[in-house]
């Protein structure tokens, strides 16, 4: 859209004529007036004014609900300022630091997200080398992970560390190397859980030790791997373990029907064994025994113990023996004898 110069000239005259022709005071007239003007007292009491009032607003400071803030006199820590309004002596003597305690601070380690949605301490930019550590069985992990903290003691956040930041990122490092290194790569890609808890617990024990007056509030574990360069082998590496597992696995199966089967069937005839040498040796006693006392009492009475036992022994023999045919030895045919025992009733 272009502009109508002749109509907002027009307007302008307008203007003019309805305010009587004044304009309004140009910023190169205010300076020279300014510069013209003679204040009472001169100077020095323009410059005394304009101390006053820097003297009287640093006097004055507020501190933020989420927040509290730490006086410093000379140097010196005096006191810790709730939220709210607050006062303290002009600048220069005393100084107030405000820290953020309710804020959950993070810091990233082996990450490289350009976007946080978390506030930061201090810039780390150490890389992904730190990220790489040595397990347990001598491979090398990629374990990237995340500490989430507060701050709980604002005097000991301030003063008893120089750079209680990079104190925090070192101390974070040697922890997760601490705990990793006690694992082998299979347990630090499965279990992270555990190792987060763990790496916590010893780094805030080292926080408390050395007073930083930073409380973890929460240890995570990215994505933990290999380097990406033995990946492939790496994998291939897991499935020959896996199929090695299997195999010892089907093995063990078949040792667990196969072997108690033998067992048992070995038992059983180790049993039956014992049992018929038991049964052999019972009979051979029993035997031997039946026979001293039979030849006792044939010692005693020969005639009359031989006859039994002929006796008991035709007994025993004689119902075994079937149809027993008694021929005359003068008999010259035998036909009339072939229908014998049809002719006595007798019973082949």
């Amino acid at each position: 859209m272009n502009w109508d110069w002749e109509k907002l000239q027009q307007k302008q005259k307008e203007r003019s004529a309805a305010t009587g022709g004044i304009k309004p005071p140009q910023m190169d007239e205010m300076l020279d007036k300014l510069k013209g003007y003679k204040f009472p007292g001169g100077w020095m009491l323009l410059i005394l004014a304009v101390f006053v009032l820097f003297i009287g607003t640093s006097m004055i400071y507020t501190v933020g609900v989420n927040e509290v803030g730490v006086v410093q006199r000379f140097g010196k820590y005096v006191r810790t300022e709730p939220p709210g309004l607050n006062f303290k002596l002009p600048a220069g003597i005393e100084k107030v630091t405000k820290v953020k305690t309710l804020r959950v601070y993070k810091e990233e380690f082996g990450l490289t997200s350009n976007q946080s949605d978390m506030p930061r301490a201090g810039v780390s930019g150490q890389g992904l080398d730190e990220s790489l550590m040595l397990t347990g069985d001598l491979n090398v992990g990629v374990v990237p992970w995340i500490v989430q903290y507060r701050i709980k003691n604002s005097y000991d956040y301030l003063f008893n560390v120089k750079d209680v930041t990079q104190y925090l990122r070192d101390l974070s490092e040697s922890s997760m190397r601490l705990v990793v290194g006690d694992r082998s790569i299979n347990e630090v890609i499965s279990n992270r859980e555990e190792i987060a808890d763990t790496a916590k617990i010893w780094l805030q024990k080292e926080l408390d030790a050395a007073k930083t007056g930073i409380e973890i509030d929460t240890v995570e574990l990215g994505n933990t791997n290999v380097p990406e360069p033995v990946q492939d082998s790496f994998n291939k590496v897991n499935q020959a373990v896996q199929e090695k597992e299997k195999l010892i696995y089907e093995a063990r199966e078949e040792y667990n029907r196969v072997i108690p089967k033998a067992k048992g069937e070995a038992e059983q005839t180790i049993k039956s064994s014992e049992g018929y040498a038991t049964e052999r040796v019972n009979e051979a006693k029993g035997d031997a025994a039946r026979f001293i006392s039979q030849y006792e009492e044939y010692a005693k009475a020969k005639d009359v113990t031989r006859r039994r036992l002929y006796l008991e022994t035709v007994k025993l023999v004689f119902p075994n023996l079937g149809e027993l045919y008694v021929i005359d030895s003068g008999q010259k045919n035998v036909l009339p004898l072939l229908n014998l025992g049809e002719k006595w009733g007798l019973q082949k």
